[in-house]
């Protein structure tokens, strides 16, 4: 029976096993995670904050943003903002969430906490010993706060709001992504079932901790199966082999960008990989190439597992199996959670299951909807065969097996004169050219046909290629109205906070949007 609330769903493991790990840290029990919780709720409560309020929480990653999100989500509803943000950006975000408090580490006078006084709300200090176990730390009202409360008597409800997180707002205004206590426990159960996570599984987490993916399927999964999780400060391909000496994981997890400066460092440190006891490695949050799939397979040694997550459904919506099924490259895997199905893009209605259009779900991972947006519910969601379907906004089909494939975001699809181009269909024939190292396909503005194929691309270390070669060994492979008419060869190509690269956009971002001819 899937548990209704974050805090059932981390009540099952053993108080005296491991749960949370850091840098040169002892390992904090899931016993001491239970009291740390408690402990919180009190603190919260004592500065006037319970269940309903928000609490931004503005920290490191690390092990005690990890405890931070655990135990402030069982008290209240937490809102895990990225610290990189710029003054203007906590503004938006801190108003925007309507945030009662904050939580910022002891000394942090950043733009988070001059946002925070001029916005009047409680901040909360928190503060850890790095003698003490990774993720032990004590909160403290900085000044005046709220009235105390009584102590919290009633645990949170399952439709309590545990999280909350923005949409990326690529296109638009960024949405508010509500999730619940429900959705919380039932994605961690989902993830640990797809990846047949126990006790004895260890995961060593260099996703960042603002972003559902560290937050749900690298900690709490981990944890809800009795497991740990070893928190890195932050990705670090220098440092990596290194942790994975320290955490001694049986798995990690990870966007494919990482996993790609993870492989370049791996020759010089087999003996590391050698000494792994790795049994998965598991990429998410967005297309992994075929082409880095086998070479993770083949350096390290074990089954590679990519899965489709978004932040509406709490991450997981479907997962590669584990063997003895097959793991498939270029695609994202079986439904594993909730229902997955195929809709029109354009009409409130399923498809057949080979049809090819917009991939929906349903489940009790899903959001209950955007927060202060009729519009967006309306688009996003509707009801068939009864059940309310969510509009995940990407487009995919099964296969005959049941895999899904998915052929990119409707909305990064390329449109070159009514002919639609998938930018992962190029971005996969792109990385077979035996030079490149990353590709990214995208639409370029062009006056006559509205946009035209463009992309980016960034070399191997040592090789060397052309534009005009590379759009040769594309035209090889390709029809012609899907080979890039421009190329753009870079050292890097723009990722977001997250680690994902950044189709929509990029013309701009590059200074290609004068519009190409031709």
């Amino acid at each position: 029976m899937t548990a209704a609330t974050l805090a059932a769903a981390l009540a099952a493991a053993d108080r005296d096993a491991p749960a949370i790990g850091g840098e040169g840290r002892p390992w904090l029990t899931h016993g001491a995670l239970a009291a740390l919780a408690r402990e919180t709720a009190a603190a919260l409560a004592r500065a006037g904050i319970g269940r309903g309020d928000r609490v931004a929480i503005v920290l490191p990653n690390g092990p005690e943003m990890a405890t931070a999100f655990l135990t402030v989500a069982q008290a209240a509803t937490t809102a895990p903002l990225n610290p990189a943000y710029r003054e203007e950006e906590f503004d938006f975000y801190l108003s925007d969430l309507k945030a009662a408090a904050i939580i910022l580490a002891r000394g942090d006078d950043g733009p988070a906490a001059r946002v925070a006084r001029r916005m009047g709300l409680t901040i909360l200090r928190l503060d850890s010993d790095p003698a003490s176990p990774a993720g032990q730390f004590a909160l403290a009202p900085e000044g005046a706060s709220r009235p105390a409360r009584p102590a919290p008597a009633d645990a949170a409800a399952p439709d309590d709001v545990a999280l909350i997180l923005h949409t990326s707002g690529t296109t638009s205004r960024p949405k508010i992504v509500p999730l619940t206590q429900a959705n919380i426990a039932a994605s961690a159960g989902h993830i640990g079932a797809a990846l047949a996570l126990g006790p004895a599984d260890r995961c060593l987490n260099v996703m960042p901790l603002f972003h559902i993916h560290g937050l749900v399927a690298a900690v709490t999964a981990s944890l809800a199966a009795g497991g740990s999780v070893w928190c890195a400060p932050g990705f670090d391909a220098l440092r990596f082999f290194a942790w994975l000496g320290e955490a001694d994981p049986t798995w990690f997890t990870a966007v494919p960008t990482m996993h790609q400066a993870i492989l370049a460092r791996a020759p010089r440190n087999a003996a590391a990989i050698a000494a792994a006891r790795l049994r998965l490695i598991r990429s998410s949050s967005a297309s992994l190439p075929p082409q880095v799939f086998h070479s993770l397979a083949e350096t390290f040694g074990v089954p590679v597992i990519e899965s489709y997550g978004m932040t509406e459904a709490a991450h997981q919506m479907t997962s590669n199996p584990l063997p003895p099924r097959a793991q498939k490259p270029g695609s994202v895997g079986l439904p594993a959670g909730p229902e997955v199905r195929i809709a029109d893009e354009a009409e409130d209605r399923l498809l057949p299951a080979d049809a090819t259009g917009e991939v929906v779900i349903s489940g009790p991972n899903v959001t209950p909807g955007y927060e202060n947006n009729p519009e967006a519910n309306r688009r996003s969601f509707f009801t068939a065969q009864g059940r309310r379907w969510f509009r995940t906004g990407d487009q995919g089909r099964f296969d005959a097996e049941g895999y899904l494939h998915l052929t990119g975001r409707l909305k990064e699809i390329i449109n070159r004169g009514g002919e639609k181009v998938s930018p992962l269909e190029v971005d996969a024939v792109l990385m077979e050219h035996p030079a490149i190292a990353q590709a990214v396909t995208f639409a370029l503005p062009h006056p006559k046909l509205g946009e035209e194929v463009a992309c980016a691309v960034v070399l191997r270390e040592g090789a060397s290629a052309e534009p005009a070669a590379i759009r040769a060994f594309a035209a090889e492979r390709l029809a012609a109205f899907k080979v890039p008419r421009q190329v753009v060869i870079l050292a890097e190509i723009p990722k977001g906070a997250t680690g994902k690269l950044q189709r929509i956009g990029l013309a701009e971002r590059l200074g290609l949007t004068g519009g190409a001819e031709g």
